[in-house]
């Protein structure tokens, strides 16, 4: 028997960028990617970047990665640019969650500075 809020088994750095990526689904996301980093860089596993069309739908979209990733016992070691709406980091240690402005994504363009990392597919969620 487990004590009430604690997990039964750890979840993978995998398991843990497809919460995030399934939460910015379902908060509707525009172009939700998955960089698998763990053979390009040793800060962290997996990138998840995806974007907002307002700064309303940015927050909501960090909002709704917080409470997956509380559900399931853990909390973000760290939390950048909460509140602009313009590029929000949320760091997880193994995953990063980049949550982007439209505008601000296309001005960056995070995903070419990270292109040799392979894309992950979760199917129905980033595809």
């Amino acid at each position: 028997m487990t004590k009430a809020g604690s997990q039964e088994k750890a979840l993978t750095a995998k398991q843990v960028a497809k919460l995030i990526a399934k939460a910015a689904s379902d908060t509707k996301a525009i172009d939700i990617v998955v960089l698998d980093l763990g053979k390009v860089t040793s800060f962290t596993d997996y990138f998840v970047i995806c974007s907002g069309a307002s700064d309303r739908q940015v927050q909501a979209i960090v909002n709704a990665i917080e409470d997956a990733l509380k559900d399931k016992g853990r909390r973000p070691l760290s939390i950048e640019g909460q509140g602009t709406g313009h590029w929000t980091l949320v760091d997880y240690g193994e995953v990063v969650a980049h949550v982007f402005h439209q505008t601000e994504r296309e001005y960056y363009q995070i995903e070419r500075l990270w292109n040799d990392a392979p894309r992950v597919n979760f199917p129905g969620i980033t595809d």
